[in-house]
């Protein structure tokens, strides 16, 4: 596992962007693995930037996002299809159809989980997968106690991370109680994983990460076992790891 500190989350967005910029450019039809939620934004703002300055391409891209709320649907500003065609689909030259995300609104929830599973290993995989990490260890949205044998599946949101996301939403009442994410499994299967830490309310959660055992009641633990993890973490959220 590899952690770079950066002072600040504008520097951790610009270097994170430019290593997924050259993994691009060394392999145009890379599979990527998104994520959403408010850590992410500044990479996307710098990929967009990149895209229109300097022409990367994303024609041949295919990307897969880690999750989606259920019974929400696409067209709803909260749905993470939204977020994302807002933050990065809309100002780049990927075709529509090469971005994949579960389809919380399907009639068969257990039929789409293994869908969207299978249909990442039709495709051979995920490339480089982009993760945040939730104050209670959660990754995609698997919430402690989750198997690490768990593939796409569907997971009730524990109430902190629906407080959490409820500054999204008009109310907490207004947040949807279950998702579709990727299993732990499906993560761990990518090739490679960066991950990405802001801000003192998520420096414990990176505390435990380093330094805690490898559990299920702490998900992203289970990073420790994955052979090319880089961590980005900016320096309020590193705060609490012992200098190098």
């Amino acid at each position: 596992m590899k952690l770079i500190k950066t002072s600040t989350y504008e520097e951790l967005s610009q270097m994170a962007a430019a290593q997924i910029i050259s993994k691009i450019h060394a392999n145009p039809s890379l599979k990527l693995g998104l994520a959403t939620g408010s850590t992410p934004t500044g990479v996307y703002k710098r990929l967009i930037q990149d895209h229109g300055e300097n022409k990367t391409t994303y024609k041949q891209v295919n990307t897969f996002n880690l999750d989606e709320y259920i019974e929400i649907s696409k067209k709803d500003p909260n749905s993470y299809h939204y977020f994302m065609c807002e933050n990065l689909f809309d100002h780049i030259d990927i075709p529509l159809e090469q971005t994949h995300i579960p389809d919380g609104t399907a009639k068969d929830l257990e039929e789409e989980c293994k869908r969207y599973e299978q249909f990442i290993q039709d495709h051979g995989g995920i490339d480089l997968q982009i993760l945040g990490i939730g104050q209670n260890g959660h990754i995609g949205f698997n919430e402690p106690g989750t198997s690490f044998s768990s593939r796409t599946h569907i997971i009730n949101l524990s109430e902190s991370t629906r407080k959490a996301n409820s500054r999204f939403f008009k109310s907490l009442e207004d947040v949807p109680r279950q998702a579709i994410t990727m299993g732990i499994a499906s993560i761990m299967a990518s090739k490679e994983i960066f991950l990405l830490v802001s801000g003192a309310s998520k420096a414990e959660a990176l505390a435990r990460l380093v330094n805690g055992e490898v559990s299920e009641s702490f998900p992203a633990t289970v990073l420790n076992s994955h052979k090319n993890v880089t961590i980005f973490a900016d320096k309020e959220a590193s705060a609490l790891l012992p200098p190098p």
